[in-house]
């Protein structure tokens, strides 16, 4: 595997004919970290996928990637770049006539040169990492949808793609295989360091697996940035998205109107607990768990207070000495987390979130300007 690569999305604008889906999306999935994108049925997350790999075109903004802008490049050029991305589609989107073996294989046939013992490799390699070894001749239809689901992500993996992209992975799974999907999902990262964006509707998941997330809301990125932000946040949308909830702003048609709202007036939601992240299975550190302890160490004090104590107190004990933070939240030896006043982080606490835009909440440092 290459590894992964910076993804930078500025100023990105989506309408069919007169319905505007989202405006002015802006945000940076950084190398190889796991990052999620939420939002409520029909907030144009999958429209946003398809724009990323060029089978949608938006009608302003940039995508840039190796410093090449995706939405202006050409036809030839964009043909190319579509390889440094695998995608695995909701249903697994497998070639029901062709067993589990060829549909894997299709890629490398189609778009390399690569002789058949090569393929055969290739193949082995990537369905050993699904847990799918021994099934090659089996049909889409002999299989479970779990099934599925790992040999779509074993296809999407055969071309080592820089970029991987999940269309909601969890769809039509139980709770049991969510689970050990989002378990594959992490020790897939540990393995390759691509870059992996995963839109989901699955609270777990969003609370367990990413490094980042966003969230999709009233046609536009209502925040982005490190996990902690979004899991600490006291955005009313957020809070309803995460608990599932009715009462919030969030309504049946995206947004509740006049009357909905007064007859919640006073309901207050808050987020849940903060779950820790999932861990590869080896126990190893992924490598782009240093680069984003690096980078959200830098940005510690743009972040609103609660953020900032969810990072501390989940350092490590070594991490917590090489940033001098000692003492910080939870005790390096265990036990009860200490007040959160803010003073002893590594800079100074940041000011109070500013008032929430009438269009949406504080977007964060990662979102780039607010709109």
């Amino acid at each position: 595997m290459s590894g992964g690569v910076e993804v930078r999305v500025e100023g990105l604008t989506k309408s069919f004919g007169m319905a505007n889906i989202w405006s002015d999306v802006s945000f940076t999935m950084p190398k190889g970290e796991i990052n999620v994108l939420l939002g409520p049925s029909g907030t144009g997350k999958s429209v946003f996928l398809k724009c990323l790999i060029g089978l949608l075109k938006p009608e302003a903004g940039s995508i840039f990637i190796h410093d090449i802008d995706l939405v202006r490049t050409s036809a030839e050029k964009m043909y190319e770049i579509r390889k440094l991305f695998g995608v695995l589609f909701q249903d697994g989107a497998l070639f029901g006539s062709m067993n589990l073996y060829d549909n894997i294989a299709f890629p490398l046939r189609e778009h390399t040169k690569k002789s058949e013992p090569e393929i055969r490799r290739i193949v082995a390699e990537k369905m050993e990492m699904v847990g799918l070894a021994g099934d090659e001749m089996k049909l889409p239809g002999e299989i479970s949808g779990g099934m599925r689901k790992r040999a779509g992500l074993a296809r999407a993996l055969v071309l080592d793609p820089e970029i991987v992209l999940f269309d909601e992975p969890d769809s039509g799974l139980d709770p049991v295989r969510t689970a050990y999907l989002n378990q594959l999902i992490v020790d897939l990262n540990e393995a390759t360091d691509a870059t992996f964006l995963i839109v989901t509707h699955d609270i777990n998941t969003a609370q367990t697996l990413p490094d980042n997330i966003g969230i999709m809301y009233h046609k536009h990125l209502a925040m982005f940035g490190p996990r902690e932000l979004l899991l600490t946040s006291e955005d009313p949308v957020v809070a309803q998205f995460l608990n599932g909830r009715r009462e919030g702003p969030i309504g049946m048609s995206e947004e509740k109107d006049a009357s909905e709202k007064a007859a919640e007036q006073g309901i207050r939601i808050t987020v849940p607990p903060m779950k820790p992240q999932l861990m590869p299975s080896n126990r190893r550190r992924r490598a782009a768990e240093d680069r984003r302890l690096e980078r959200v160490m830098g940005m510690l004090h743009e972040l609103p207070p609660r953020a900032q104590q969810a990072i501390v107190d989940s350092l490590a004990d070594a991490d917590r000495q090489r940033y001098g933070l000692v003492g910080a939240g939870a005790p390096a030896s265990g036990g009860p987390a200490a007040p959160s006043s803010g003073r002893h982080l590594l800079r100074p606490p940041a000011p109070p979130m500013p008032p929430r835009p009438p269009n949406g909440g504080w977007r964060g440092p990662m979102s780039g300007p607010p709109r």
